[in-house]
C-alpha cells in the first residue's frame, strides 16, 4: 500500500521526504552509501598494544547505509507505532537526553512491566561486536527487532509492525525511498533501517578526544591525574575499557551486586554449557557514561564515585552465598582512595561527546505523537525540529 501526495494532505499531514544526505561524519560516495571518517582512521591498533594508547585506531564500525535508510531508521527510532499499544518509542528506553538510555535501574515496557536490566546508552554502538547486557545478539540488526517483540518491552508481534506500517498515511512511501528495489515492505527492511540510524550515533569529539590527538590543553590537571589512574596498574580500568572505544568488547565476571530484592541474574551464563560465564555481562563502553546513570546491568550504582568504589572493596565482596563465580583476572583490590576515586570521576566526564546528536522529529509518519519522556523539559536541547 502507497498512500498518495492527496491522502496524505487530507489527514491534515505535512509530507515527509527522506533525507538525501549522510549525517555529519559520514562521506557520500557514488553508491549512495555513508561512509564513516575519524580521525582515528590515521592509526594503526597493531603499533599500540597494551591498554590502548592515545594513538589506537577504533574497530571497524558498521556503514554502508544510504542517507535516505539512515533518515527512516530515525523517524522509525522515535515513532510509537513500533509498540503494540502505540506509547512506547525505541527511544522510550534510549533517550538523547540520557545518553540514549533511559535513567532509570531498570527500564519499563510499553504495558508498564518492570525489565531486569537498564537500558544500555547507543552511542558509537556500530562499533560492538556484540549486543545487548548478555552479549546474545551479533548484529544490530537482529538486535533491533528483539524489543518489538519482547512481551516485557513493546509487546509487538511481526505481523502487526507490518499491518501498522502498511497503513500508516507515509510509510509505505518512505520505505520506497530508503529501498528502491524492493517492491514490499518487509521486516527486514524495519531492522536495516533501525541498524543504519543506530550505526550513525556517533561520539568521538570529546574532550579526551581532542586530548588524544594532540591538543594537550583539552584536559586540565584534575582530568589528566584521572586519565593516569585510569590508565595505572593499580586500578586496570583500561585494561577492559580499552580507549579508544572504551570497552574490550569481552563478556566480564566481575561481581557486581543486584538491587535490593532482586533474584541473582545470571547474565551470559544462563545456561549449564556457559556455566563459565555465570554473572558475567559485556564490558560497556564508557563513551557519554556520565549521562547514561545509575550504573551496572541492573542500576544498582546512582553515580560515577559509587561505581568506582565498587571495584575498590575487594575481589568478590558482593557475591551473593551459594554462587561460586569465575571472576575476571581484572578483578581485584586495587584500595584507591577517595581523591583518587574522584579524579576517575572527573576524567570520565571528559568523555562526554554530544556534538553529533540527531535531530528528534516532531512530525512522525505514523501521524502519531512522540511519546511523553520525550517531550519533557529536562530532554536534550535543540534536538527537535
Amino acid at each position: 500500500m502507497i498512500v498518495s501526495l492527496a491522502a496524505a494532505l487530507a489527514l491534515n499531514t505535512a509530507v515527509i521526504s527522506l533525507n538525501t544526505r549522510c549525517p555529519p561524519s559520514f562521506e557520500l560516495n557514488q553508491q549512495n552509501q555513508c561512509l564513516l571518517l575519524t580521525r582515528y582512521d590515521h592509526y594503526d591498533s597493531l603499533h599500540n598494544k597494551g591498554v590502548g594508547g592515545t594513538k589506537t585506531a577504533l574497530p571497524k564500525g558498521r556503514d554502508g547505509f544510504s542517507p535516505q535508510q539512515i533518515d527512516l531508521g530515525r523517524y522509525l527510532f522515535f515513532d510509537p507505532l513500533l509498540s503494540a499499544n502505540h506509547k512506547q518509542a525505541c527511544a522510550s528506553c534510549h533517550q538523547p537526553a540520557h545518553g540514549f538510555s533511559d535513567g532509570k535501574a531498570l527500564s519499563t515496557g510499553s504495558n508498564g512491566d518492570i525489565g531486569t536490566r537498564s537500558a544500555p546508552g547507543l552511542w558509537n554502538v556500530g562499533f560492538l561486536k556484540k549486543l545487548f547486557w548478555d552479549g546474545r545478539s551479533d548484529t544490530l540488526e537482529q538486535q533491533a527487532l528483539i524489543p518489538l517483540f519482547a512481551p516485557h518491552e513493546m509487546a509487538n508481534t511481526a505481523e502487526q509492525v507490518l499491518a501498522d506500517l502498511a497503513s500508516s498515511p507515509q510509510y509505505p512511501a518512505l520505505f520506497r525511498q530508503a529501498f528502491p528495489q524492493s517492491t514490499e515492505l518487509e521486516l527486514s527492511q524495519v531492522a536495516t533501517a533501525l541498524a543504519a540510524f543506530q550505526s550513525s550515533l556517533i561520539s568521538l569529539n570529546s574532550k579526551y578526544d581532542q586530548y588524544a590527538h594532540g591538543y594537550q590543553q583539552a584536559l586540565n590537571e584534575q582530568e589528566i591525574k584521572g586519565l593516569n589512574v585510569f590508565r595505572s596498574f593499580v586500578a586496570r580500568c583500561a585494561e577492559c575499557h580499552t580507549p579508544p572505544l572504551f570497552t574490550n568488547q569481552q563478556i566480564a565476571v566481575i561481581g557486581t551486586p543486584e538491587p535490593e530484592g532482586m533474584a541473582f541474574d545470571p547474565g551470559a551464563g544462563n545456561s549449564p554449557e556457559l556455566s563459565k560465564l555465570r554473572g558475567g555481562f559485556k564490558v560497556p563502553s564508557l563513551r557519554n557514561v556520565a549521562r547514561t546513570a545509575p550504573y551496572m546491568h541492573s542500576g544498582r550504582f546512582a553515580t560515577l564515585e559509587e561505581a568506582a568504589e565498587f571495584y575498590s572493596k575487594g575481589r568478590g565482596h558482593a557475591v551473593p552465598k551459594g554462587e561460586k563465580l569465575l571472576l575476571h583476572w581484572h578483578i581485584w583490590e586495587p584500595k584507591l582512595s577517595p581523591e583518587e576515586i574522584q579524579q576517575l570521576a572527573v576524567f570520565l566526564n571528559t568523555l562526554t561527546d554530544e556534538s553529533l546528536m540527531p535531530v528528534i522529529p516532531q512530525l512522525l509518519p505514523s501521524g502519531l505523537p512522540l511519546p511523553a519522556e520525550l517531550t519533557t523539559a529536562d530532554d536534550h536541547k535543540g534536538s527537535t525540529e
